[in-house]
Formats: structure tokens, C-alpha cells, sequence
């Protein structure tokens, strides 16, 4: 770990400039090691999903993931094998930095392309407690932050929507590992200022010189309930092609890049 003195700042210097530009810059480390490692990326998952009152689903899929620039736009292709009511689904998202993001998913029962509007971003992503946002990553400059503390292993910083009406919860706050620079905490308040969802990393492997989540996990605090995530075979930099993030694998998955034992 680096060596760090505790800091914790005061209110008068939380608004001031440098404070607010040192927070920014951490947050863009956080978003370039959690969802930039290497050029692209292939990995199984597996979404263990409770409800309140105990009951289990499984969701097993497999993520494709190519950067077209390093912090810039993305192309994800998230291709559902298990159970069988959501097999031969499929998620599209393109990623931009100075726009929503675009998000399709079709639906292979109704032989359907819908379009996932900017509004729903934060709604359940197929049944689950994650919402469609926390897969493709939510755009950093949608937020102001601030940096409440740190120590010798972490950041604390605190996060707040720019459009409040936009989103259902008014601030949250990130713990960030200064080694691996990955968020291991997210904690959302809503507007009566209660925790009321909490995300989290319980397992961090180092695959291909990159520090990786390969098990998370999201609660829902107030109604119960929550959603595992654990990821397998993950390789970066395969060299995936530009043409199979498109409308026409939605319907043809590229099953040769599917293969987990290449």
C-alpha cells in the first residue's frame, strides 16, 4: 500500500477548486481501471439474484467488451445463455463520454430490438438488483464530486447528481482502493437521505496484469434482497473485432468469439 497521511478536510476546503479537480481525477482512475482494462475483454458471469423473501434466480451470460478509445467511447455485447426463459437474449450498449449512452436489448421470444431509453438506465437489469447503468458504468460527468477523506488504503468521495430529477437518489458515496484504484464500496442515499442500496466488490483477482472484480455484489437495504455477480474465464486484449459489435449479432451471436476455451 502507499504510505499516506489520514486526511480528513474541512468543509470551507471540500468546495474549493483543487479539491473538487483532485476528486475528478481520482474518479477518472477509478472508471478507466474498472471498465478500460486492456483493449477489450471477454468474461463469463453468473448473477445469483434473492428477493426478499429468500427465493433465488440465476442469470449466467457472457460479456464482450471492446474500447474504441481508451476512456472514450465503448461497445458492449452482454449474449444470455441461462436459464432457458432468458437464453439467446441480448444486450447492446455503445458508451459515449459527451452523451447518453445507447442501449438496446433484444428479445429473441418476440424477435424484437427495444431500445433502452436514457430514462431507464436505472431500472432492473433483466430482473435483477443491478439496474443497466451499473453494467456499461455511469457517466462521471453526469456527477460533481468531492473527496471526504482518505487513508493509507482508501478514497472516500461523495457524489452528487448535476440533475437531480433525473436519477432517484440525491448523493452516494465511493471507497476506492489506492492500490488497485478500484471502487470496492458504493453506498446510495435517497432523498429522505437514507441508505437505501449499497454495492459492493468482495473479490478482486489480478488477470492478465489487470486488477479485476470477479465476485460483487448490490442489496437493496430498505425492501431486501440483493444480486451476486461472479465472473470466470476473463481474458483481455483478444484483438475483437469492430463488426460484431452491431444491430446484426443481436440476432447472429459471434459464436466463434463466444468459445470460453479460446
Amino acid at each position: 500500500m502507499k504510505n499516506a497521511v489520514f486526511l480528513l478536510l474541512t468543509g470551507l476546503s471540500l468546495t474549493s477548486p483543487l479539491h473538487a479537480q483532485e476528486a475528478r481525477d481520482i474518479v477518472k482512475q477509478a472508471e478507466l481501471a474498472a471498465y478500460y482494462a486492456g483493449d477489450d475483454g471477454r468474461s463469463a458471469a453468473r448473477m445469483i439474484i434473492t428477493d426478499n423473501q429468500g427465493r433465488k434466480q440465476m442469470r449466467q451470460f457472457t460479456i464482450l467488451r471492446r474500447d474504441q478509445a481508451d476512456g472514450g467511447s465503448q461497445d458492449m455485447m452482454v449474449f444470455f445463455s441461462q436459464p432457458a426463459d432468458v437464453r439467446d437474449t441480448v444486450f447492446r450498449v455503445v458508451k459515449h463520454t459527451d452523451s447518453d449512452d445507447d442501449r438496446w436489448l433484444y428479445l429473441p421470444g418476440l424477435d424484437l430490438v427495444k431500445r433502452i431509453s436514457a430514462g431507464d438506465k436505472r431500472t432492473s437489469f433483466v430482473g435483477s438488483h443491478f439496474f443497466y447503468e451499473d453494467v456499461s458504468g455511469r457517466n462521471t460527468e453526469l456527477d460533481d464530486f468531492t473527496l471526504l477523506e482518505q487513508n493509507t488504503d482508501h478514497y472516500l468521495l461523495e457524489g452528487k447528481p448535476k440533475d437531480p430529477a433525473s436519477v432517484e437518489f440525491s448523493r452516494y458515496q465511493v471507497k476506492i482502493d489506492k492500490t488497485s484504484m478500484l471502487p470496492v464500496e458504493i453506498r446510495f442515499f435517497d432523498n429522505q437521505d437514507r441508505e437505501y442500496r449499497k454495492v459492493e466488490t468482495l473479490k478482486v483477482e489480478n488477470i492478465d496484469g489487470h486488477p479485476t472484480v470477479t465476485h460483487s455484489r448490490v442489496q437493496d437495504l430498505l425492501s431486501g434482497g440483493q444480486t451476486e455477480m461472479q465472473f470466470r474465464f476473463i481474458k483481455y486484449d483478444l484483438g475483437l473485432p469492430e463488426d460484431i459489435f452491431s444491430e446484426r449479432s443481436l440476432r447472429n451471436p459471434p459464436r466463434d468469439w463466444l468459445n470460453l476455451k479460446d
